[in-house]
């Protein structure tokens, strides 16, 4: 989360919409249009004022955000996610707030060797962040089932995966005993793929089949990596997912 800084130690504090889009699991370019379509009713207080970034060889545009326009956006975005998004101003702001007197030169290498080891740790956290995201964007198809994107996770038990995810109140089974997206989790985590089956009776029966989004699919792949999900005996311990792909975590 290194995107957090202090601009010239005394600047404005800023976040970026590289940052909110790992914070809230979004896109980054459905982060950068949400802001757009915000700057253009009006309801950013700032103009949106960018920067360039370097990912993978090719060179992007990013947005910065004072506090108040980040926490807008985000409350679009991702509700339940706003949490993250304040938690980190009050620890951006509390460093801040520590700023040291860098006409004592004992208080000034103390605080840069505090700064030092906690840029360090920020940079750790973001590494295991990034790592996460990438392992999602190799795991996720759109239109995949739970049980599906289960069955790519090393260890999950996947019969037990729509059990799990009624008990967190994202399914319900139905008078036939099929498996329903409830009101909570319809078009946040799961949507549903509707088909017709012709009986021998020449009745027409609606089959629904929960299938996950993508903030569905990155929920998953968190209780994966807290542990919080139905395992196998079996399990060797490993984080891994897909044949051709490595460790994750």
């Amino acid at each position: 989360m290194a995107d957090l800084m202090l601009q010239g130690n005394t600047g404005p504090l800023t976040m970026s919409s590289r940052e909110i889009a790992e914070l809230t699991g979004s896109r980054h370019d459905n982060v950068k249009r949400s802001a757009e379509r915000l700057a253009s009713d009006q309801i950013l207080t700032s103009p949106l004022e960018g920067s360039e970034f370097v990912h993978r060889g090719n060179t992007y545009h990013e947005y910065r955000f004072n506090k108040r326009d980040s926490l807008v956006l985000v409350a679009r975005l991702s509700p339940e996610f706003t949490a993250a998004v304040v938690d980190r101003w009050q620890q951006l702001e509390s460093t801040a707030a520590n700023l040291p007197d860098f006409n004592d030169p004992v208080a000034s290498a103390r605080a840069w060797a505090d700064q030092v080891e906690q840029n360090q740790s920020l940079q750790l956290e973001n590494q295991q962040h990034v790592k996460q995201i990438q392992a999602l964007e190799n795991l996720f198809v759109d239109g995949m089932t739970p049980t599906e994107f289960a069955k790519r996770l090393n260890g999950v038990n996947c019969q037990k995966i729509n059990q799990e995810l009624a008990r967190r109140k994202w399914l319900y089974q139905d008078f036939a005993g099929g498996w329903r997206v409830t009101s909570y989790a319809r078009d946040r985590y799961l949507t549903e793929r509707q088909s017709n089956i012709q009986r021998n009776s020449g009745q027409v029966m609606v089959c629904c089949t929960p299938v996950l989004l993508r903030k569905g699919a990155t929920q998953i792949h968190k209780l994966y990596i807290a542990l919080q999900l139905p395992m196998k005996q079996t399990w060797d311990g490993k984080f891994t997912h897909d044949k051709s792909i490595g460790k994750v975590a």
